[in-house]
């Protein structure tokens, strides 16, 4: 799936977040036995993969929360989410 500022992705919820020092993470995939380190920003974006929020809101939020937003950051979010689509740690509901 192509992604776009509507896309509204969702983490897979067999996936383990955990939440170390000063706002980073560790998910790990406990099938695979994979692990992949989050900064504070990868941990805002993932905490808001519920299939509710769609990208565009994602970027509104993170530019609400954090100063200095970069002009490409929603390039950058894209690039992220996309990488997480490709590992199979986020997928999209079918209706």
């Amino acid at each position: 799936m192509e992604l776009s500022a509507d896309s509204r992705p969702i983490a897979n919820p067999d996936l383990i977040l955990r939440e170390e020092f000063d706002d980073w993470a560790i998910l790990f995939d406990p099938v695979a036995a994979d692990a992949f380190g989050f900064n504070p920003v990868a941990v805002f974006i993932w905490k808001r993969l519920d299939g509710r929020h769609t990208l565009a809101d994602i970027l509104s939020e993170l530019q609400a929360e954090v100063e200095e937003v970069p002009p490409d950051a929603a390039e950058h979010m894209h690039e992220f989410v996309n990488d997480l689509v490709k590992r199979g740690y986020v997928g999209f509901e079918m209706f």
